[in-house]
């Protein structure tokens, strides 16, 4: 059996991950649900199991250290092995950081929370049974984690340190049997952005990023997956993605000006 943790399985790219490894694997399929709502991944949990995969849904918070160490805690004492941890739980947030009041800032903290640290602690907890099964290591990204976008200072933050500490982990690990990728989607059609923070810390209810031509979430979820079985160390998803990382050395305000063309004219920094 392949035993799989993903956090931020309730829905989204997470879910998508979940029901194409059950759809792949089936009765060997052990996947490890987490995310905030109970009910949705019981929902994802029952997709699952229709391909006969076993599926343990633990609703928490990766920003909550002891959490995310009960999280493997449990998939170890349900299944008794970990062969891969998909690090997918985040949250996405849209903000001039002149905008942001003195009184609001709590929430760069909470969102490092969520999208660094609750990575590393997952991470962290479930590095021992990894090495015993050679197991895989993916960090969900995005390409805010390589190149700065106007209005998300605390996205690409965050980001940005996912990027150093996945990249040198790997090093770390080279030779360990234990592989590490990093993954980095560009716009996905998820709700991810709606949901996330605006200035003052609440929910946004829109994206300031332009929607068209935004790539699936199935094919998000392939090209993980596809990158994750191969044990690539970086998966960037988009031409523009992959060009903008070159370019960033040679052009950085070419960079610059192609990142401010991905906003929606009303967030644009004036």
């Amino acid at each position: 059996m392949n035993v799989f943790v993903i956090t931020g399985a309730s829905d989204g790219i997470g879910a998508e991950v979940a029901r194409q490894l059950a759809a792949k694997h089936g009765a060997q399929a052990g996947l490890v649900l987490s995310g905030r709502s109970q009910d949705k991944l019981d929902a994802v949990a029952a997709q699952c199991t229709q391909h006969q995969a076993q599926v343990l849904a633990i609703a928490m918070d990766v920003g909550v250290e002891a959490q995310c160490r009960d999280l493997v805690a449990r998939a170890m004492e349900r299944f008794g092995r970990i062969d891969a941890l998909v690090n997918n739980a985040g949250v996405s947030a849209q903000a001039l950081f002149e905008e942001v009041r003195a009184e609001d800032l709590g929430w760069y903290e909470s969102l490092m929370r969520t999208n660094f640290w609750g990575a590393l602690w997952c991470t962290h907890a479930a590095l021992p049974h990894l090495k015993a099964s050679g197991g895989r290591i993916v960090a969900v990204n995005s390409l805010a984690g390589l190149v700065g976008v106007p209005g998300r200072t605390a996205y690409s933050a965050s980001k940005f340190a996912m990027d150093g500490f996945f990249e040198t982990l790997g090093a770390e690990l080279k030779g360990s049997g234990v592989s590490v990728t990093s993954a980095y989607p560009g716009v996905v059609a998820t709700g991810i952005r709606l949901r996330g923070y605006n200035a003052r810390g609440e929910a946004a209810g829109k994206s300031g990023l332009k929607e068209e031509g935004a790539m699936s979430v199935e094919e998000c979820a392939r090209l993980i997956l596809s990158g994750m079985e191969r044990r690539e160390r970086r998966v960037v998803m988009t031409a523009k993605g992959k060009l903008g990382r070159w370019m960033k050395l040679l052009a950085p305000s070419l960079v610059e000006s192609m990142a401010l063309a991905a906003l929606k004219q009303e967030v644009r920094p004036h």
